[in-house]
């Protein structure tokens, strides 16, 4: 055989801590016909500074969707169907770097996809410029290996293959037609080159992460070996030797299909009854009293002939709503006709490629159930068994029970199911009626369910309690769901840790009444005449409180404009109120000082580093150092002028100075050490409590020159009556 390797790779990602879906880094990989051998090659490093400690990081395997993971144990929304992905752990402990392979054998052609994360997140809010986080990189690179001769089976035609030895299986291509009601294959008696009998196992199907469809069988002896599979889609089956020397075996091959005859509903005159419906056609018109009229002709037509079918399709159309938003309509009406003959098949189409990152929902509901001769009765042992897949397997049941089972009856009328992520491929949902008593009870029964089947990038947007998120990872979208107030889940709907109401109350009441806490430090302004201090003091205060009351996770949320313009302003109030308040300790001029208000724009940087977030005093600090203007007003020339430090009042330094410069140092240390997502509404109103009773310290005395208000001296009358208070001095003889 003549094989061809293949090498694909994509750019490293450096790893989060998991808290939610999108910490997860997704690679997407296509893996092209006909690979027999695909071998992923894991690379995973880190950083070396001292931050840097052991770690384990988790990749995640599967086929034709990302993988449905759990890391932290969560609960995932009711109805919903899981199976668990193919995972390893790769441990970084001793060395800088660690390279694993992965290999699998026989892939399934199509979308492979990996996802990799770090552990739990510890909740600790980390500031940038107060700590150095350690980098994890994570890449993964494919290889696979192709034949570019693999010989095709015909159905009905044997044909004669050697195999050399077990180490080099033979590889045959079996096509199966869509509607094939099953197929037997056959392998004759097999002979080595010395005419001894020899053992012969078969791999039918290929291999699919986390659950594969593959079937094997063992063929010993020299009679036929056969067997019978019940609609099975099969791309690939390997022929290989087992426990016989490595001689040259010959192996005659037969495969035959049986087909299937499916019945529709489907014509041209659904089609026209779909333009009608959209375009609203007048009651009583003879046009729509005509097709109405056919399609009963129709209908009866279909009901007297769908006993020679194997099975019913029912017309679908498939409407792209938007980004992985997708509703599909059935062509007759919801309500879709069900018996035990043959089942009803419905076909959703998800082989876009960009259906897979969302959720599909399914909804039944059974309206009723009736017999064709007798009338409508309560069948109570009557029930429902629709199955979803993506690639059918047998069973002794029947490929129409495989998948995901979904059941409703007398008792429970309606059933929901939630596939998340589902495979890229055609999905059918098979409904047939099971009479548990008997099968003959059914015969003469007919059902009416109404199905409801669509797809959308978040179950329920995520609930009240979460945000839909739409990822994307080299033009692949697909989404997740943040959780906020405790809530967790795939779908945000795990209470286990979630906030009451009242809690939530509280957190919005301590993060914006804290803010008020700098009403001291206003009035302290005002009284000292620095009016412009006060004034940015005001405007702090203001956005801080509205930033806080809409940025909350809950229900207890108010925003009274944009969340990003409150932010913006929230951060540049905090920037400009330590600028300020530095400024006016150092005493400038005038004429030099508002300028340097201006100034404070100039460290408006990342909007989420320390700088912007409350702790940019290291840089407005070295910024004060190095203007020449401040320094030689607050150290030079206030020391030299006075021959001693500035300020000289030890009762200045005792109770302003270093009780300002205190009370800023721990509002630093909380902010920057101690906040955590747990403890943050408390911690941070604190931040607000010790920043705002700082700068009320640190604010220096006013100007001698300057007296204290006195409101009934500024608001005198236009016109006043001038007296010479100067003392006259005599001389005395």
């Amino acid at each position: 055989s003549l094989y061809i390797s293949e090498y694909f790779s994509q750019s490293a990602q450096k790893l989060s801590f998991y808290s939610w879906y999108g910490n997860a880094k997704l690679f997407h990989f296509r893996v092209p016909e006909d690979t027999v051998l695909l071998r992923w090659l894991l690379q995973a490093s880190r950083g070396k500074g001292p931050e840097c400690t052991n770690m384990e990081i988790t990749v995640h395997f599967r086929y034709g969707a990302p993988p449905v993971i759990n890391p932290l144990g969560t609960r995932f929304p009711a109805n919903a169907t899981v199976r668990p992905s193919y995972n390893i752990s790769i441990t970084l402990s001793g060395a800088v770097q660690n390279t694993t392979f992965v290999n699998v054998t026989t892939p399934a052609a199509g979308d492979w996809f990996i996802a990799a994360h770090l552990p739990e997140a510890a909740g600790r809010i980390e500031v940038k410029g107060f700590s150095t986080p350690c980098h994890y990189v994570f890449q993964a690179d494919m290889f696979v290996l192709r034949l570019a001769d693999t010989p095709v089976l015909e159905p009905g035609v044997p044909m004669l293959q050697t195999v050399v030895s077990p180490a080099k299986p033979l590889h045959v291509k079996v096509f199966v037609p869509k509607h094939a009601a099953g197929m037997r294959f056959e392998l004759r008696r097999c002979m080595t080159s010395e005419q001894k009998a020899c053992t012969v196992r078969v791999v039918l199907g290929s291999i699919t992460l986390p659950q594969s469809f593959q079937k094997i069988v063992t063929c010993t002896g020299p009679l036929n070996c056969s067997f019978v599979l019940s609609l099975e889609g099969l791309e690939l089956l390997g022929p290989c030797l087992d426990e016989v020397p490595v001689l040259a075996v010959l192996i005659p091959i037969l495969f035959c299909v049986t087909a299937c005859r499916p019945g529709s509903t489907s014509s041209f005159l659904n089609f026209s009854s779909l333009n009608q419906s959209q375009a609203g056609p007048r009651p009583g018109s003879a046009g729509a009293a005509g097709s109405s009229a056919l399609s009963a002709g129709e209908a009866s037509r279909n009901v007297s002939q769908q006993r020679s079918f194997c099975l019913q399709n029912q017309p679908v159309v498939r409407e792209d709503l938007d980004v992985v938003s997708v509703r599909y309509r059935l062509l007759n009406g919801p309500a879709v006709p069900v018996n035990s003959l043959s089942p009803t098949l419905i076909l959703l189409n998800l082989n876009t490629g960009m259906d897979s990152g969302g959720s599909l929902v399914v909804s039944l509901l059974l309206n009723k159930v009736r017999r064709l001769m007798d009338g409508v009765v309560s069948l109570p042992f009557v029930g429902l068994c629709p199955c979803s897949w993506a690639g059918l397997s047998a069973n002794s049941r029947g490929s129409f029970f495989q998948g995901y089972p979904l059941s409703v009856n007398a008792s429970s009328a309606e059933a929901t199911l939630i596939v998340l992520y589902p495979q890229t491929d055609d999905w059918f949902l098979s409904l047939q009626l099971v009479c548990h008593k008997g099968q003959g009870e059914c015969n003469a029964a007919e059902a009416k369910v109404t199905v409801f089947a669509y797809l959308t990038p978040c179950f329920n947007d995520c609930g009240p309690y979460g945000q839909c998120s739409l990822l994307r990872r080299h033009g692949y979208l697909y989404a997740g769901c943040s959780c906020k107030a405790g809530w967790g889940g795939w779908s945000c709907t795990d209470d286990t840790k979630a906030q009451s109401v009242g809690a939530q109350n509280l957190a919005t009441l301590l993060l914006t009444l804290s803010n008020f806490m700098f009403l001291p430090a206003i009035a302290v302004a005002v009284y000292r005449y620095y009016l412009v201090e006060a004034s940015v003091y005001t405007y702090t205060m203001f956005f801080s409180t509205f930033y806080h009351a809409c940025d909350q996770p809950g229900i207890a949320v108010m925003c009274i404009m944009d969340y990003d313009t409150l932010q913006y302003c929230d951060f540049l109030g905090s920037v400009v109120s330590i600028w300020v308040t530095i400024l006016c300790m150092s005493r400038v001029k005038k004429i030099l000082k508002y300028p340097e208000f201006l100034a404070a724009s100039c460290c408006e940087v990342g909007r989420w580093s320390c700088i912007r977030q409350h702790c940019l005093l290291s840089r407005c600090l070295i910024s004060w150092l190095l203007n020449p203007s401040v320094l030689s007003h607050l150290q030079v020339h206030h020391g030299v002028k006075r021959r001693h430090c500035y300020p000289s009042s030890w009762k200045r330094w005792v109770f302003y100075l270093l009780p300002g410069i205190t009370l800023a140092f721990i509002a630093i240390s909380v902010y920057a050490f101690m906040e955590t997502n747990e403890n943050y509404y408390y911690t941070h109103s604190i931040w607000h409590v010790l920043v705002a009773c700082s700068v009320a310290f640190l604010l220096p005395p006013r100007d001698k020159h300057k007296k204290p208000w006195a409101w009934s001296q500024k608001l005198t009358c236009r016109y006043q009556i001038c007296q010479n208070d100067r003392e006259e001095l005599y001389a005395v003889t």
